[in-house]
């Protein structure tokens, strides 16, 4: 189990589990969930390596260093802190 925090609020996110529900429900806006829009753009604080890899949706945004789209994230475990 994760644990995830936005804007100094925590929540627990199962390891493997996309964070997109968990990050919605903390108020960050989610347009497509398909990685397309760049809505749900946030930037990680610390904890960048608990989560998955760039994947090519976010490439293809131009997402890079601590800059990742929200919906595309899966937990891989630790302390994620993150803002949007």
């Amino acid at each position: 189990m994760g644990k995830l925090i936005i804007n100094g609020e925590d929540f627990d996110v199962a390891d493997g589990e996309k964070i997109l529900e968990t990050i919605e429900n903390a108020g960050v806006p989610i347009g497509c969930s398909n990685g397309v829009c760049g809505t749900c753009e946030v930037e990680i604080l610390e904890g960048m390596d608990c989560l998955s890899e760039h994947n090519q949706e976010e490439l293809d945004l131009g997402m890079e260093g601590n800059r990742r789209l929200g919906c595309q994230l899966r937990m891989k475990g630790g302390c994620v802190k993150l803002t949007y």
